[in-house]
């Protein structure tokens, strides 16, 4: 196998062993039996268990910082750059589930410098989410709305999402979008 397929499955086979049993709970024992490899193998394609978590989860933060910063600078309205943010989310997760998974919870076992460079893309993320959000509620009318309700509710709900589709992995991506996007937009433009 050619070493970037290698690396490429111990990172693949790494985030789903870390989503399943926790980055903690995860060896690189665990990683090697997984891979039907001897442990000491490993270190041939990787440092070891950080570097794996630090480039799952930089590369999604990247990939979510990208495309964050595609959609600001898009002319589309407010209310659209929302409904590609949701769009966002759910092609990273039916992208990579797994990996999905160590956002809501394996981030914080980072160590720095890659913590502080994982806080701050979201950070940055979270904040033009916010703005976003907040000019399309002005947009439709409903200044009234707590932004930051809304944002947590928005956000807890896609960041799960992960745990729901990989029990539902053969639904149409389209009928996902639309239906998730209806069903996290309407509570706040429809309140009256």
């Amino acid at each position: 196998m050619a070493e970037s397929n290698r690396k490429t499955q111990i990172l693949k086979d790494s985030s789903r062993l870390f989503r399943k049993r926790g980055y903690t709970a995860t060896s690189m024992r665990d990683i090697a039996a997984e891979l039907n490899i001897e442990a000491p193998s490993l270190y041939n394609h990787i440092k070891g268990k950080q570097e794996i978590l630090q480039i799952l989860l930089l590369d999604l933060a990247q990939a979510f910082t990208h495309g964050m910063n595609t959609i600001n600078e898009s002319s589309l309205s407010y209310r659209s750059k929302l409904e590609r943010i949701i769009k966002l989310h759910l092609d990273l997760t039916i992208l990579n589930p797994d990996g999905m998974a160590l956002l809501t919870s394996d981030w914080i076992h980072l160590e720095e410098p890659a913590f502080g460079e994982f806080v701050k893309m979201r950070e940055g993320y979270e904040l033009s989410f916010r703005h976003i959000l907040r000019e399309t509620l002005k947009k439709e009318g409903k200044e009234s709305a707590n932004i930051d309700l809304a944002l947590f509710s928005i956000l807890s709900t896609l960041r799960w999402l992960y745990s729901w589709y990989l029990k539902n992995p053969d639904i149409n991506p389209i009928e996902l979008e639309k239906e998730m996007t209806e069903n996290l937009l309407s509570g706040i433009f429809n309140r009256k």
